[in-house]
């Protein structure tokens, strides 16, 4: 029964899907509903945000496959610690980086468990500042030092001025963030424990 609710979750029409080996890693590990419907929404805003940038900033490096796998599984590591499903807690960070590693996934990609959270950290790259903006921008939390990390790294690659750069992300993110309230529906239609 808790499977087929998984599968649900990965399946139901609405958001875009994980990628196949996401997916079938949340299957694998018997994942709790709640967090593949998570996963769905962060990776569904991260698509977008990695087409804008496509589109808008085209010099900018973007390796958008990574994005789009850090973002359909970077909080993977609560299925280890489930109780970060519905509370705070970092526990889930380093644990699912190790997961992924452990399940063959290369570092480059598992990283993103980890870096989704630490993303002021020196050597944070833009793909890292992806991951971490769609993990706040699908619930509508705006997080101005973060949104002036991806803001810099914009204007440096396009050589726009960082004010045109700002004004530029406002808008996508508040784009984004209108369609906030409906993921939250998706997510929370899910149990959180399998």
């Amino acid at each position: 029964m808790a499977a087929a609710v998984l599968l649900r979750a990965l399946e139901e029409p609405g958001l875009r899907p994980l990628p196949a080996d996401a997916a079938r890693l949340l299957v694998e590990l018997d994942a709790p509903p709640r967090l593949g419907a998570h996963l769905r929404a962060v990776h569904d805003v991260a698509c977008e945000l990695v087409a804008w940038v496509a589109e808008r900033y085209p010099a900018a490096e973007v390796d958008a496959g990574a994005v789009l796998f850090g973002a359909a599984t970077h909080d993977i590591g609560k299925v280890l610690h489930p109780a970060e499903l519905s509370g705070p807690g970092a526990e889930h960070e380093a644990a699912g980086e190790r997961l992924l590693l452990d399940r063959g996934v290369p570092a480059r990609l598992a990283r993103f468990a980890r870096t989704h959270a630490a993303w002021d950290r020196p050597g944070t790259g833009l793909d890292d500042l992806l991951v971490a903006l769609a993990d706040k921008v699908w619930k509508a939390k705006r997080v101005t030092d973060l949104e002036q990390a991806v803001v810099d790294r914009l204007a440096a690659a396009s050589g726009q001025e960082p004010w045109e750069a700002f004004l530029a992300l406002d808008e996508a993110c508040e784009r984004l963030a209108a369609g906030a309230d409906a993921r939250l529906a998706f997510q929370n239609a899910y149990p959180a424990h399998s």
